[in-house]
């Protein structure tokens, strides 16, 4: 009985898989997608097209959804300066009453540490004493991430006036539960300001970004309080420095350049606003903050030389972008003796990167603890002047231009939009599409003039997919990039934009981003992790290719390391159906049995990511075995693959 059970269930489960393969293949037909023959690729290695560059992939920066404050950059206290007033009230401030105690605040338009800071909160405590405490709590941005034991490096800017006669604790509170989770005193306060440093150091905690900070009096009287600042450990240890985890998730890209300071952020709405990069330099307290155009304040915690120092950290280039004369809502200077100024801060803002010490703007940035200059090969002159519809962008340009290469003729200067009348060394183009727009646009520089400026593709990304991307974004990603390193001897460069966006609820000003995080955790999206595929497995140079039969949907791109004799076969199919694919090289004398393949593939477009599932697509690798240097190929649907292989 047992033998016809088994025999009755074979039976079943045959006749169940026929009928499953019938039901695919009518469906196929049916939309059309069947693969009826392998593609056939060929690849000759002994033939090189070009070479690769290599600073092809790196990273765009912007203060959009919360990236630098509330992001990247490490600081735990929200509206630290008091700019923001907020609805009825200090935004991100409230205060907190223990017992019998009573105060109220208000921001004090007539009293701060500094020129920059020169207003401040005025907490004027009516009743208090040690046991029935009052003062001000911070929520931090969306929470305060906690970890166990682990210290926290604090400083505050505060003085009082001669009826208050004490000193002021500082804890961290869980919000639930109440308990401090670390805890410690100032000095008394002076009658002048005063900057006081503090340490709160965590025990055996469970990690929450569930808690806050507070500031707590014992004593009648009234208090100011100026740049309250809270940092967790940083990357590599930096003062006033940034998030490790998204170092860390930065560094996994491999990149080969940072373009600083932002887009829109460094031409602001107006003119006033702008990235002006020498109200960001020095001691925070010297710092008087700026209206981003993404419609909150910026700290400007990061500065220019936090920013410089953040492409030390991740060991890439700068290319920096300098404010060219016009702003977002349309104020520009026409070039000209008007313009003059801003050249002259361009100047001193490249002096500055990398001047030597013997130079004034070298001077103060060894002064600020950094003698050696940053490395520097390209400068952005404006973003994306296409939209300055007064055409005053060609004359700007030119006097920019003229100025920085009399004084570093070593730099390449980019322009943001094409030129009529001169050629610049670069041009940076953007790019904002859906995953089909970039599927029928991957040969958009096949055929573009090698005899005309070198191509920035500054900012580009399938806009599918929120609040970070989803699979079919990283598809049309990975799509477009095949296309860039087949033309990586025209493009220079390329940076995926937005990089970050805080996932909370109002962090989000931009969908469809590449890195999302709240207070205590972050994850990459699809296309995050189709962008590290690229960035990794990257040879020098483009050997001669060609592809026939291939599925609309199939893209590929093969680039080779003459130095390893590693070969790099990135392969993207789009399409519900696999891609087979019968590959040839020709041009070498062996190559190894065993190849390593790395893939990154989802069930469907519509898969993701996300916080709370930060992992649901991630790339694997796994070795497979070659079969000399003709073999075949399967591609799965909905996929990204590199195979990574050694020949000689």
């Amino acid at each position: 009985m047992k033998s016809i059970h088994l025999e009755k269930a074979a039976l079943a489960r045959l006749l169940g898989l026929k009928a499953a393969a019938l039901m695919v293949a009518t469906s196929l037909i049916a939309t059309g997608e069947a693969q009826t023959t392998p593609a056939s690729l060929q690849i000759a290695l002994d033939k090189p097209v070009h070479a690769v560059s290599q600073t092809l992939y790196g990273l765009m920066t912007e203060e959009i959804n919360f990236s630098y404050d509330g992001g990247l950059y490490a600081e735990l206290v929200r509206n630290r300066t008091f700019q923001d007033h907020g609805f009825g009230g200090v935004a991100h401030w409230n205060i907190e009453h223990y017992g019998s105690s009573r105060a109220s605040m208000e921001i004090d338009q007539a009293e701060g540490p500094s020129a920059a800071l020169s207003h401040s909160l005025a907490l004027t405590i009516t009743q208090a004493d040690p046991a029935n405490r009052a003062g001000v709590r911070n929520e931090g941005y969306w929470g305060m991430a906690l970890r166990p034991n682990t210290t926290y490096k604090g400083s505050l800017y505060a003085k009082a006036d001669s009826t208050f006669a004490g000193s002021l604790n500082l804890a961290l509170i869980n919000d639930n539960t109440g308990k401090a989770a670390a805890s410690t005193d100032t000095s008394a306060l002076t009658r002048e300001w005063k900057r006081y440093e503090f340490t709160l150091k965590t025990g055996d905690l469970e990690t929450s970004s569930e808690n806050h900070l507070l500031l707590t009096a014992g004593h009648n009287g009234r208090i100011w309080l100026d740049l309250i600042s809270l940092m967790p450990p940083t990357f590599n240890n930096r003062e006033n420095g940034n998030r490790s985890d998204l170092m860390e998730k930065m560094a996994a890209m491999h990149p080969t350049f940072l373009r600083l300071p932002g887009g829109n952020y460094l031409e602001g709405d107006q003119i006033d606003e702008r990235f002006d990069w020498k109200n960001t330099i020095g001691p925070l307290v010297d710092r008087p903050t700026h209206r981003s155009p993404w419609n909150y304040q910026s700290s400007d915690g990061m500065g220019l030389l936090e920013f410089l120092e953040w492409t030390e950290d991740l060991k890439i280039e700068t290319v920096l972008a300098v404010y060219a004369g016009y702003s977002l809502k349309g104020d520009h200077i026409q070039a000209g003796p008007a313009l003059v100024p801003y050249v002259q801060d361009a100047l001193d803002e490249i002096e500055f990167a990398i001047g030597d010490t013997s130079t004034q703007w070298g001077a103060l940035r060894a002064k600020l603890g950094h003698p050696m200059p940053f490395h520097v090969n390209y400068v952005e002159i404006g973003n994306e002047d296409q939209f300055d519809h007064s055409d005053s962008y060609e004359g700007r340009y030119a006097q920019f231009y003229k100025a920085i290469k009399t004084k570093y003729p070593q730099l390449q200067l980019i322009a943001t939009t094409p030129l009529k009348r001169m050629r610049p060394d670069v041009v940076d183009d953007h790019y904002y599409r859906r995953a089909d727009e970039f599927f029928d646009d991957v040969k958009h520089y096949d055929q573009t003039d090698r005899n005309g400026p070198k191509i920035f593709v500054g900012e580009w990304a399938t806009r599918e997919g929120s609040p970070t991307t989803n699979m079919g974004a990283a598809l049309g990603d990975a799509a477009w990039m095949t296309g860039m390193e087949r033309n990586s001897d025209l493009i220079v460069m390329a940076s995926y934009a937005p990089l970050f966006v805080n996932v909370n609820p109002g962090g989000m000003q931009w969908e469809s981003d590449l890195i999302g995080y709240d207070a205590l955790k972050s994850y990459g999206s699809p296309s995050y992790y189709a962008q590290c595929m690229f960035g990794e497995y990257l040879g020098n140079e483009v050997p001669t290719s060609s592809i026939t039969g291939e599925g609309k949907l199939f893209f590929y791109s093969v680039t080779r390391d003459s130095r390893t004799g590693k070969i790099y076969l990135k392969m993207v199919n789009a399409s519900s159906v696999p891609q087979v694919l019968d590959i040839n090289f020709s041009g070498m004398n062996k190559v190894m049995p065993v190849a390593m393949l790395i893939s990154l593939s989802g069930k469907t477009n519509a898969e993701t990511n996300s916080i709370s599932a930060p992992t649901q697509i991630v790339p694997v690798k796994t070795s497979t075995r070659i079969e000399g240097p003709n073999f075949s190929h399967t591609i799965p649907p909905y996929s990204v693959q590199v195979l990574e292989l050694e020949a000689h």
